[in-house]
């Protein structure tokens, strides 16, 4: 008969995406068995489009990779916690200036590779129509499918709250018109081949404005009603609030001088999607444009009129639970405390953020199921803002990226934005450090 006080803990882990691989490594790394389930790819989602763990779905980029902002400032801290989402993008990264952007492709495979090379991990290809016993996270994501979302509308007893995401079209590089676009980027940050951007006089412009606001979208089924995150708002929802919404926002021209030394009236930058650079995103070109629709008015863009898209926009459902009402400071849900959620189902927004709610999870959990103290994530941190976000009682709950806003003030008066940051960004670190240091 088997020694029952070696048998090392095991827990379950639905969802091999962001959160969930960075979850089921802080497990794995720490002793813990983890049983990954996963539906992809014989279930997809309305945005995924194969199996592999952590798949990206919107854009390539992870963001500013500064510690002058926030999101940056999270990205280190995940680093010094030996982040797996953040090793593997540093690992597969392309050039985009002050962003850390990666390929998409070889970043997936690296996650799954490296949690592979974990013996104590199983992986299931399955759907979820019933929750597994015992120690449980749940990091589906929000788009889990409608049997899951179901049981877990079922185990939260309320409605879930949700809003609308929507990704950017991908062109393929060699039909990009290069005596039109040109390489630079904003600024003059990064090296100049990292963007190409596409220039618009006045005359393209409102002619293209005018597509845009009356081309023909897809619809939403009977029981939506549209709600959008401001983050990924689409295109042509943001076009309405004004002739100039865009061409203030993602199609700004300023600081980014026409190769003749002229000035455009407006400018649509295209990102690097992949290490070889034959891919290319339009980036903030969220939408809900018919695929039709798409090709005939997004090439309607100087330098893009011959465009192959290898991917349109598309939109999608996103849900998320009221956090503050359901989960504890652990992310445990609180009627039923085996259970753990972590990534953007708890409301917390984007890559980065969701791959940290994961992290925390996974952290929060080895300590349980190893019998240690629950580590206490410092308040002054990007880490710990963005837990106390979850556990902010508010009425209209709504999703939050990661921001300076979320963190506790110094006391301190200082002479600029950036110097009061930079202030934050080392006080979070030195607490990062501490905190390392005490829970490893």
């Amino acid at each position: 008969m088997a020694d029952e006080s070696r048998r090392i803990p095991e827990i379950t882990i639905i969802g091999a995406g962001l959160a969930g691989s960075e979850a089921a490594y802080q497990l794995l790394r720490r002793g813990i068995a983890v049983r990954l389930l996963e539906m992809r790819p014989a279930t997809l989602t309305p945005a995924h489009t194969g199996g592999g763990f952590a798949e990206l779905v919107c854009s390539n980029s992870l963001r500013s990779d500064q510690l002058e902002n926030a999101v940056g400032l999270l990205k280190e801290e995940m680093r010094r916690l030996d982040s797996l989402i953040l090793a593997a993008a540093d690992a597969t990264r392309v050039p985009a200036g002050s962003a850390l952007a990666v390929d998409r492709h070889a970043f997936s495979a690296w996650v799954e590779r490296r949690l592979r090379a974990f013996p104590a991990l199983t992986v299931e290809r399955r759907e979820v129509d019933e929750l597994p016993s015992g120690p449980l996270l749940i990091a589906a994501g929000p788009l889990a499918s409608p049997a899951l979302s179901a049981r877990i509308a079922s185990l939260t007893g309320t409605t879930q709250l949700y809003f609308h995401d929507a990704i950017a079209p991908i062109v393929d590089a060699a039909s990009i018109d290069m005596d039109i676009a040109f390489f630079a980027s904003r600024y003059g940050r990064g090296d100049a081949g990292d963007y190409l951007n596409c220039p618009f006089n006045a005359e393209q412009y409102q002619t293209f404005y005018q597509a845009l606001v009356t081309a023909e979208l897809y619809p939403l089924h009977d029981f939506e009603t549209e709600k959008h995150f401001s983050g990924c708002m689409p295109l042509e929802t943001m076009a309405r609030f004004g002739e100039d919404a865009i061409r203030f926002g993602p199609l700004k021209p300023v600081g980014l001088p026409l190769p003749n030394g002229g000035e455009a009236y407006a400018v649509v930058q295209l990102r690097r999607e992949n290490a070889a650079g034959s891919m290319y995103n339009l980036v903030g070109f969220q939408t809900r444009l018919r695929r039709g629709e798409q090709e005939r008015v997004f090439r309607m863009i100087p330098g893009l009129q011959k465009a192959e898209f290898l991917r349109y926009g598309a939109m999608h459902r996103n849900t998320y639970l009221h956090a503050p009402r359901l989960l504890d400071g652990a992310l445990r849900l609180k009627t039923e405390p085996r259970i753990r959620f972590a990534g953007q189902i708890t409301g917390v927004e984007g890559y980065v953020e969701s791959a940290a709610s994961g992290l925390m999870a996974g952290i929060f959990a080895a300590s349980e199921l190893r019998g240690k103290p629950l580590p206490v994530f410092p308040r002054e941190t990007a880490l710990g803002s963005l837990l106390a976000f979850t556990q902010t009682e508010k009425a209209d709950y709504q999703p939050m990226n990661v921001n300076f806003g979320l963190m506790p003030a110094t006391g301190q008066r200082f002479r600029s934005k950036k110097e009061k940051y930079a202030a934050l960004a080392a006080r979070a670190l030195a607490a990062i450090d501490r905190f390392r240091g005490e829970t490893e």
